[in-house]
């Protein structure tokens, strides 16, 4: 097939399998597609990797082209022969792609084995972008397929050309549930360490590989069982190669770039100069033979393994809950595969035999941890449940939180180890550490949780029943104000106080925790106990004048017998007034400070001498300063956090109080006469 020509696409083989550079069709075909009037807006693309790897349907996917392509139905042999040329469909400015043979094909002999680093070569010479096809099963291992050619590559390109910078898009194909983010940077990491093992000439001594590439890394699905995802995915990697010479764009830094119309003499040059080169390294025959054949059976018995029944079976019991005897069964299915290698590959050179078996048993880990880490998943997830039911209920059952969290905690790792012992296989060594560290954190985040809510639920309880104890009393005993409400307030709050407080440790002594803790809790319960009682007495401080009047009227109103008076004029009203308002002048003394500690005050007295002595309440001809004990905002030694009325402010309460208890005296004195 000289050319191939469909709607919007034009290919020639430039280079055929006996290494004969194609002048006259290469000149046409530049023809064809009027490359020469480009100048320097065109860019050029090659793909290498190996043999049956997808090259040339990622190409016609990716570009419109009709490379030919591997029919999966007749097995994998070599369809691409030599190098071949074409220009990519809908892709501005004029793009053309190379299509080179596979690299590791069983096609070509020892003789020839020269061609595919010749051609990869060639490839990274005149392109501007390579990409690179590679299993995602090759990523991080030693003998993957494309890192002898890389190798090669890499030292024959720094003795051979001066810096042409490159863009290397390694396609991972056929990738894993193991995301990109995880899978690129051990690929730079290989690439990298395959740049710094190479000789390098005096000239490239300390040149980085960021001098001749610029590395980039897309993933792909598999073609042949995620058709539509494979598909979604090329349509956006096409999108990258729409102008790529631009700033910034997927093409490299365009150093050295040769005008269109040079494009095939340059092309004819560079290969002339590869193929005088007599330094590329190649492989002895059977190591040859060996490499090839043992990658197409360890292929095989990977394929085989993903289809056998009881992988599959497995698998799907994984993804549908927690499965017992996994790691038993896991590891009588991969023996059986491996041994199915080894008894194929036995004649084989017993290093490469070697390499390409652990290869196989690395891809085969490879797919079947996701399930083995879904195994852990169900196993911690079963146990985190198991421990909080168990340690729920022995909660329940009074049993101390300390002792319980302790003891169900053990329990319920040695049970995780035991399962997780059961979920390994033998042909791994695969940590259950990060799960189980998981585990811990998950199970004491619950205990944390826990012991806050129960601490909670103590401290409300606590607070509740000293709350029950003290508000209503409290509030009877500042409404029947005398001189022993606070001595009474005062007992009443240290034994209901000394109650809560013994409940609430011994309920903590369960709890295990430091003493400094247990003692502040103690006392914010303490302290509560005191806002309790400060809070209704700042209620009933508010209502103080109401209290007074009620007092007054009370007992202006009533007999010793607590009999409505009836006013016969016999009675002697100014006593009987002066009682009533010494009755109320002692609710107001009571409700002036809050008298919960051993400290005396005078209130009493200073609001008796003020307010019902009249010979000393003139004060028209004094200073107020010094004569009214009254126009002050403090008491003497009483702070003001101990204040609930001012002085002044009594001072204002018994002027109103006398105003609205002077209607009652004046019915009163009516009644008389």
């Amino acid at each position: 097939m000289d050319a191939d020509k469909s709607e919007g696409c034009c290919s020639v083989q430039l280079i055929d399998g006996d290494g004969i550079y194609n002048v006259s069709r290469i000149d046409h075909f530049i023809k064809d597609v009027k490359l020469a009037d480009c100048g320097l807006s065109y860019a050029v693309v090659s793909i290498m990797g190996p043999q049956s790897s997808g090259k040339s349907t990622l190409l016609n996917h990716l570009f419109g082209t009709n490379f030919m392509e591997m029919d999966a139905f007749k097995g994998r042999s070599q369809t691409t022969k030599g190098i071949w040329l074409a220009r990519c469909a809908g892709i501005e400015p004029c793009t053309l792609v190379m299509d080179l043979e596979g690299t590791d094909g069983r096609e070509r002999g020892e003789d020839d084995t020269a061609f595919e680093k010749q051609s990869a070569l060639f490839a990274l010479a005149i392109s501007d972008i390579v990409l690179i096809n590679m299993w995602c099963h090759d990523i991080g291992r030693e003998q993957a397929a494309n890192k002898p050619l890389l190798k090669t590559v890499f030292q024959v390109m720094m003795r051979l050309f001066s810096p042409r910078k490159t863009t290397m898009l390694f396609v991972i194909r056929d990738k894993t549930r193991t995301p990109l983010e995880n899978l690129e940077p051990v690929l730079r990491e290989d690439i990298q360490k395959i740049w710094d093992s190479v000789p390098k000439p005096e000239a490239h001594k300390e040149t980085p590989l960021s001098d001749f590439f610029n590395v980039e890394v897309v993933a792909l699905s598999s073609y042949e069982e995620k058709e539509e995802q494979f598909k979604e995915q090329i349509a956006s990697l096409r999108q990258r190669f729409m102008h790529s010479i631009a700033p910034g764009g997927l093409a490299g830094d365009r150093r050295g770039v040769i005008p269109a119309s040079g494009f095939a003499f340059s092309a004819d040059q560079i290969w002339r100069v590869i193929k005088e080169n007599k330094d590329l390294d190649l492989p002895a025959h059977k190591v040859m033979v060996a490499t090839v054949r043992c990658e197409e059976i360890a292929n095989e018995k990977f394929a085989h393994f993903i289809t056998n029944e009881d992988w599959r079976k497995l698998d799907e019991e994984v993804q549908a809950g927690p499965v017992s005897n996994f790691g038993k069964r896991l590891t009588t299915i991969l023996g059986s595969c491996l041994s199915e290698y080894d008894g194929e590959a036995t004649f084989f050179d017993e290093g490469v035999r070697s390499s390409k078996r652990q290869q196989l048993e690395e891809k085969l880990l490879q797919l079947v941890n996701p399930a083995f880490q879904d195994v852990l998943g169900h196993i911690r997830w079963g146990i985190l449940e198991k421990f909080k039911a168990s340690f729920d209920k022995a909660l329940g059952i009074g049993e101390g939180f300390s002792s319980a969290s302790q003891d169900w905690f053990k329990a319920c790792m040695t049970q995780f180890d035991e399962e997780c012992a059961g979920a390994i296989i033998e042909q791994a060594n695969w940590d259950t550490s990060k799960v189980r560290d998981k585990l811990v954190r998950d199970i004491e985040a619950h205990i944390s949780s826990v012991r806050t809510s129960k601490l909670s639920e103590l401290t409300s309880l606590y607070e509740s029943k000293v709350h029950e104890a003290l508000s209503e009393p409290v509030e009877a005993l500042l409404d029947g104000a005398n001189d022993e409400t606070w001595s009474t307030v005062k007992k009443l709050h240290r034994r209901e106080t000394e109650s809560a407080v013994s409940g609430l440790s011994s309920a903590l002594a369960g709890f295990d925790m430091e003493e400094e803790t247990r003692d502040r809790m103690v006392k914010s319960l303490q302290d509560y106990a005191r806002g309790v009682i400060e809070t209704k007495a700042k209620e009933e401080a508010v209502r103080v004048l109401m209290r007074m009047k009620e007092r007054f009227g009370t007992i202006f109103s009533h007999d010793s017998d607590s009999m409505p008076r009836v006013w016969t004029g016999k009675e002697d009203l100014r006593a009987i007034t002066k009682s009533a308002r010494s009755a109320s002048l002692k609710l107001l003394s009571v409700m002036a400070v809050i008298r919960l500690g051993d400290e005396p005050d005078n209130i009493e007295k200073t609001l008796t001498v003020a307010l019902l002595d009249p010979t000393k309440n003139d004060t028209s001809k004094k200073s107020i300063t010094t004569s009214d004990p009254l126009a002050s905002s403090t008491w003497d030694e009483v702070p003001s956090s101990r204040t609930l009325i001012t002085p002044v402010q009594c001072k204002s309460i018994w002027r109103q109080f006398k105003t609205e208890t002077e209607y009652t005296v004046t019915q009163a004195i009516s009644a008389q006469a």
